[in-house]
């Protein structure tokens, strides 16, 4: 088979079966799917095994996190290219028709198509008042420091085909947390490989179903690669490491800001002071996160979540 379609699944039993049924639906069939049951306890892996199409596959594992489920997935993977797909989000029917058409025709990595979230909500608009563009993606050492940003956080697991080769060159999903844990695979393919961006909707995100991305109630984890950045910059070619730097300083001041909303003023002036080193302030994070590192940040998150009646 051509690609491997690989879904990591934990308690998600009222989406999976429309999960997998929009896999059933592409106009492009030449695919496997690997269902890794992250120790579910509802219900949801029962009703994966049910799926009555050879293609089909089901393995189970102590719970570990989306990024350990997805590499389970990728090892256990025999297609040319891999896709991810979590259990309570959506592929419109010719998304991966269009992947595998550009990463035949191009010599890219990585195919990354526009999500919209349910319901009914199109960010395409959005997408191109921050600069994305269609098309082949090289990143230059001239890039600005936002817009990287903008690229990295537009590749999304659901949203992103690559080849398998490039996954497992560039190390696969983080194990170690439990957010964020594919942004350090995404900035490594951007650092060092060709990829392509399409700005039409073919995907279909459920935030209502999510349980690790919501940051309503507390600050959530900080991103892998701010804990340790030395391998990403070790990965990165010399021409642009600058630029990665610029981008951990704009994800630390990012990071600080939030930390900061959420009374935790040490923690966010620790790692803000361990990144910026006075890069890019004319990115708006960058002043954000000096507030959050002092005691403006939580008087701000406290009269916020009071008016909100958050975390109260």
């Amino acid at each position: 088979m051509t690609v491997s379609v690989v879904v990591p699944l934990h308690n998600k039993k009222d989406y999976v079966r429309r999960t997998l049924e929009s896999i059933s639906k592409q106009t492009f069939q030449d695919w496997e799917a690997i269902i890794v049951d992250d120790g579910s306890t509802d219900g949801s892996a029962e009703i994966a095994e049910s799926v009555d199409d050879p293609r089909f596959r089901l393995i189970r594992q102590k719970n570990a996190g989306p990024g350990a489920a997805r590499n389970h997935g990728i090892r256990e993977s025999r297609g040319e290219w891999i896709a991810c797909l979590d259990a309570d989000d959506i592929w419109l029917p010719g998304y991966l028709d269009r992947a595998v058409q550009v990463l035949t025709r191009e010599r890219v990595a990585t195919f990354t198509a526009a999500y919209g979230e349910h319901p009914g909500i199109n960010l395409e608009d959005m997408l191109r008042r921050r600069g994305l563009q269609d098309g082949l993606q090289r990143v230059t050492p001239g890039l600005g420091t936002l817009a990287f940003h903008y690229m990295v956080a537009f590749m999304t697991p659901c949203s992103t085909v690559a080849r398998a080769e490039t996954v497992r060159k560039h190390g696969g999903y983080d194990e170690h947390s439990r957010y964020g844990e594919d942004a350090s695979l995404w900035l490594r393919v951007l650092l060092n490989e060709p990829a392509w961006f399409e700005l039409t909707t073919l995907i279909e995100i459920n935030r209502h179903a999510s349980g690790l991305s919501g940051n309503l109630k507390g600050p959530r984890p900080t991103e892998p690669f701010l804990l340790d950045s030395s391998a990403i910059l070790a990965d990165s070619p010399p021409k642009l490491r600058d630029l990665a730097q610029r981008f951990l300083a704009l994800r630390a001041a990012k990071t600080a800001a939030m930390l900061g909303y959420w009374g935790r003023a040490q923690e966010a002036r620790e790692i803000f002071e361990r990144y910026s080193q006075g890069r890019d302030w004319s990115v708006g994070f960058t002043w954000a996160g000096l507030a959050g590192s002092t005691r403006v940040g939580a008087l701000t998150g406290d009269l916020v979540r009071y008016v909100r009646g958050v975390g109260r």
